[in-house]
């Protein structure tokens, strides 16, 4: 087996890096888009060609939800252009190949968790853009892996994480959306979902759930936080998203449904409370 991550540098390369290099040493090609460019075809080609790899684990994404709604074309480039580049020359040398998507898919208008199989809206240029990719995939590569996840954090890069951290020190309240909710995502846990998906004894192709368990608002998520940190003098006030306009739209309701997930690969997934006392012990407060 030999793999292949992209985006290496990001929150979930990160996390797989750490995952993958302590249970399966020296199996892994680390890039980012300083060693490989997904957007450029050729270089995809010729990279691929010469790797020798058994799967890819792509991470690499324009993420940047409200600057997506401006920069149209640079957010496309890398979220379908990059990975129908990947699934072509994938699907030609036999590669597996593991895509990281989003909860941003849905229009965030429902009232139970989100399955597989429903009905997909985006309502921002991100979420269509990761919803291309999605179709562009199957289309090409259609024995991939898709995991859909949402609201990320980990000890490296921006995250709401570490923005609450900060801004606690800072500022005397703070006013956090409370009509948006989900699921926080370790990715640690997902690094390790990943690498459950990859080394699986049956593989099993399709789209996946994946957060952590438990619900949450962005409010309920920022008390959380402060509460691990220990801190008091900074309090939270739950304001509505009316009170919070952004250029992109955001699900109101974006809980994944993760019995696929459970039943496919019987292992426990941590509820987010769990999960985020974990991610804040490795983190040095201090230096936030």
């Amino acid at each position: 087996m030999k793999i292949l991550v992209t985006g290496a540098n990001g929150q979930l390369g990160r996390e797989l890096r750490e995952v993958l290099e302590t249970e399966h040493p020296g199996i892994t090609t680390y890039v980012d888009c300083a060693e490989l460019d997904i957007t450029d075809r050729a270089a995809v080609e010729q990279y691929l060609g010469r790797g020798d790899f058994s799967h890819i684990i792509n991470c690499a994404a324009y993420t940047a939800v409200d600057r997506a709604e401006e920069e149209k074309h640079e957010c496309s480039a890398v979220n379908i252009d990059g990975i129908t580049n990947i699934a072509r020359k994938a699907d030609e040398l036999g590669i597996k190949i593991v895509h990281i998507s989003t909860d941003y898919v849905f229009d965030g208008h429902s009232c139970r968790p989100y399955t597989e199989g429903d009905k997909v809206n985006p309502q921002s240029v991100y979420g269509s853009t990761k919803r291309k990719g999605e179709t562009a995939l199957l289309g090409l590569a259609p024995d991939s892996v898709i995991i859909r996840t949402g609201w990320l954090y980990s000890p490296y890069g921006r995250n709401f994480v570490k923005t609450i951290l900060r801004l606690s020190r800072t500022e005397s309240s703070l006013r956090v959306v409370c009509d948006q909710v989900g699921t926080p995502t370790y990715a640690a846990d997902l690094a390790r979902a990943i690498v459950t998906v990859i080394f699986a004894r049956q593989w099993a192709s399709g789209i996946i759930n994946f957060s952590n368990e438990g619900v949450c608002s962005w409010y309920d998520f920022a008390v959380a936080i402060q509460r691990i940190a220990g801190i008091t003098d900074c309090p939270v006030y739950p304001i509505s998203t009316v009170d919070y306009p952004t250029p992109a739209t955001r699900p109101f309701y974006s809980v994944l449904d993760k019995a696929r997930y459970r039943a496919t690969y019987s292992t426990p997934i941590p509820h987010w409370e769990e999960a985020l006392a974990k991610c804040m012990a490795r983190m040095n407060l201090n230096e936030l």
